[in-house]
């Protein structure tokens, strides 16, 4: 009876170690990102998860909605407040819906070296049948914000400063 309880112990935890082992992704596991055109990307001195956390805390103080938030990938909402003519004549009226600013951050890399590649997209009527998506060109103002998020990551990070 020992022994039959004793291997059926050490099966269950051979069983855990391995299930545990195999749900760890390596820095060879990344994804490879590409920059469409119009998309904005720096490279950060610090790893995709310093990256992520990074992206959550400042949505979060600036309360900043946070729509996915996924190993690789962070997507920020805006609303977009009050009379806007110069998106109207440009995007046509949100007169439906809201209309927002959606960014989507995807990033992946190593240890001391992570990837980012930021696009924007002006969404009018959000969230309703008449929902409209125009991608952004990238600007100076959101390679600032993209600079911003650079800083931030290698705050606490311990690897040498990319130079690029």
């Amino acid at each position: 009876m020992r022994r039959l309880l004793f291997i059926s112990l050490s099966a269950l935890a051979l069983a855990a170690c391995q299930s545990g082992s195999s749900q760890r992704s390596s820095v060879s596991d990344q994804p490879q990102l590409s920059v469409p055109a119009g998309a904005q990307s720096v490279k950060i001195a610090a790893d995709p998860t310093a990256v992520r956390a990074a992206l959550t805390s400042s949505a979060q103080e600036r309360g900043t909605v946070v729509l996915q938030d996924q190993p690789n990938m962070v997507v920020l909402e805006r609303p977009m407040l009050g009379e806007n003519p110069a998106l109207d004549s440009e995007f046509g009226p949100s007169d439906n819906g809201q209309r927002v600013i959606r960014i989507r951050v995807r990033f992946t890399g190593t240890p001391c070296e992570t990837l980012a590649v930021q696009d924007l997209a002006v969404i009018n009527n959000v969230r309703t049948a008449l929902e409209q998506s125009f991608v952004l060109p990238g600007n100076p103002n959101t390679m600032q914000s993209l600079q911003g998020l650079k800083s931030r990551a290698e705050q606490n990070s311990s690897c040498p400063p990319i130079t690029s």
